[in-house]
């Protein structure tokens, strides 16, 4: 099997070569062109003077006006002090199926997912659908409203059809650091993927340094249509990645791969490869285990043996219809020692335990 490479998502391509345009007759024969010219010019004017470009290489976009309590990610000059509950960290992966501006505006919608989120240190979303780049500074902005300060990263928009879709990973700034240089999108070029994973590396806030838990994730998403194909790739993938610049040992795959953790082909065969969560349904109707947390269980000593998977029907009193309008999915998390190398706890998974509020 070809083996994939690595790219950074946020670069900018090469622009092409201009030509020379002969000037005589110019204004009769691209009249049309200095229309669309005059054009660009207004409505490049509208867009800067309504919208404000933030993040990573301006990966996204806010309203101007808007209460905005994200920042530049990871070159924030209001970091907020350390915090954490213990000496742990969760970090979760949450398919918000079809996440887009239909979401964002039903308020119970929002109240949910605004609360799942603030459970944890960090979520990696799949599946945000949106015309505008201003869908994920709106929810982090909802997120913040209670006081928190959570930041994000978003990949570039994926897919072979004219449906596309992001990768998002959402960061508590109070207890995790991302690491610009460590975010980029998985280059596929024999096209053996959908939607190409998002990788964002990432330090633990507040031990020393050289003791601190630092740590590499990967986004995924496999098509519904062709997981065996996808998760006979995805073992090229976090080989890729664990050998990038980055040299990072613990390499933390998650995501929605559509497959139980019994049944996850050549990526299920990478040597001492675990899974979080094991024989428990991570789909709203109680059925299917498409979501997991895989790690080396020989490097990634500092998960500390609790995982599940979030119950946003019973967590937040929801009906089926009503858990349903949040996602078809609900979050699977994990639990790690905020120090690098932290002793390591049984690897008994904790099925549906609710993370403390």
């Amino acid at each position: 099997m070809p083996a994939l490479v690595t790219r950074l998502a946020f670069g900018r391509g090469a622009r092409p070569a201009r030509r020379h345009v002969p000037t005589e007759g110019f204004v009769s024969r691209r009249f049309p062109l200095l229309l669309l010219a005059v054009g660009a010019i207004a409505g490049g004017y509208w867009f800067f003077k309504n919208y404000e470009v933030h993040g990573l290489e301006g990966v996204y976009v806010t309203r101007r006006g808007a209460p905005v309590e994200i920042t530049t990610a990871g070159r924030a000059a209001d970091t907020p002090p350390v915090q954490h509950t213990g000496p742990t960290i969760r970090i979760a992966s949450f398919n918000i199926q079809v996440f887009g501006e239909a979401k964002l505006a039903k308020p119970a919608v929002m109240r949910v997912l605004a609360e799942t989120v603030r459970r944890f240190d960090i979520v990696a979303i799949q599946e945000v659908r949106a015309a505008s780049q201003d869908v994920l500074p709106r929810f982090v902005s909802t997120i913040n409203a209670a006081g928190a300060g959570y930041d994000f990263a978003i990949g570039p928009r994926l897919g072979r059809s004219s449906t596309k879709e992001q990768y998002a990973i959402i960061y508590n700034r109070a207890s995790v650091e991302l690491d610009t240089g460590g975010v980029y999108t998985v280059d596929d070029p024999d096209d053996l993927l959908h939607r190409e994973p998002l990788v964002a590396g990432f330090s633990v806030r507040g031990p020393p340094a050289a003791q601190a838990f630092t740590f590499t994730l990967v986004d995924v998403h496999t098509d519904p249509d062709e997981v065996a194909k996808e998760l006979d790739a995805l073992d090229d993938v976090y080989r890729a990645v664990r050998d990038d610049k980055r040299r990072e040992d613990d390499i933390i795959l998650l995501g929605d791969l559509n497959a139980d953790d019994a049944h996850l082909g050549a990526l299920g065969r990478v040597p001492y490869l675990v899974a979080a969560i094991s024989k428990t349904p991570s789909n709203t109707r109680g059925t299917k285990l498409y979501d997991n947390i895989l790690f080396d269980r020989r490097a990634t000593t500092e998960f500390t043996g609790r995982s599940g998977v979030l119950n946003l029907m019973r967590e937040f009193g929801l009906s089926l219809p009503e858990a349903e309008e949040v996602s078809d999915h609900f979050p699977v998390w994990a639990e790690f020692s905020i120090y690098e190398g932290g002793a390591a706890g049984p690897m008994a998974r904790v099925p549906d335990e609710t993370p403390a509020r």
